[in-house]
């Protein structure tokens, strides 16, 4: 699993398009808030909340001899639930994160890219790669509700490796929404001989997504 360079990257691409700006402004330190899933809707679904992660991504810039170190501070709140694969008995092989990335302005504009990026953006950034997975294909748009705030969800299939074997799995993420100060964006991973129960388990916890992890 690769998930904090992944993320790390994520935060790299925002905090390297806006570097400059922010060290001219004397804009060193930027920290996002964990955010989570409401505790009654993980336990209905099965999820059990396994890890809050702090990725923290620093740059070093610099113009006429001086230089300064930019801090983005991101949050990674992971999900986990166990699933049967029959000989191979319960395996974790369903997860699903949320992702909080600070709102970074300047006189008014946004400077996160990840905020502007489509789902078909976001998937090569952050999923392509989530749980080892490749072969990813886009298969259907949809939207959701997140935080009272409509987004696009897309589903997309590919192939990972589970406890030695290829599984067909399918991919569900969203298009950042705003929380009061940060970014959020969702993704949703299972194997695909379960769609029929953790698609719209992984949309109900897209719909309780909540501004601090409980």
């Amino acid at each position: 699993m690769r998930r904090r360079e992944i993320i790390a990257a994520a935060g790299g691409v925002a905090l390297s398009a806006v570097a400059g700006c922010l060290g001219a402004a004397g804009l060193d330190e930027h920290e996002a808030a964990p955010a989570g899933v409401d505790p009654s809707v993980r336990e209905s679904t099965g999820y059990e909340r396994t890890n809050v992660e702090e990725l923290v991504v620093r740059e070093t810039v610099g113009a006429a001899g001086v230089s300064e170190e930019i801090v983005v501070t991101n949050y990674l709140t992971e999900h986990e639930k166990s699933v049967s694969f029959g000989p191979l008995g319960s395996v974790r092989a369903a997860a699903f994160v949320v992702l909080t990335s600070p709102q970074i302005s300047i006189a008014g504009r946004g400077f996160n890219p990840i905020a502007e990026m489509s789902t078909g953006e976001l998937v090569d950034l952050l999923g392509a790669e989530f749980e080892g997975i490749n072969e990813v294909e886009h298969v259907s748009d949809g939207e959701v509700t997140i935080l009272e705030q409509e987004t696009v969800e897309s589903i997309f299939e590919g192939e990972a490796e589970v406890e030695g074997m290829t599984v067909d799995v399918n991919i569900h993420i969203t298009e950042s929404v705003q929380t009061t100060n940060d970014h959020l964006t969702t993704v949703g991973v299972y194997p695909t001989q379960i769609r029929g129960s953790e698609e719209e388990n992984i949309r109900s916890l897209m719909g309780a997504v909540v501004e601090e992890p409980n």
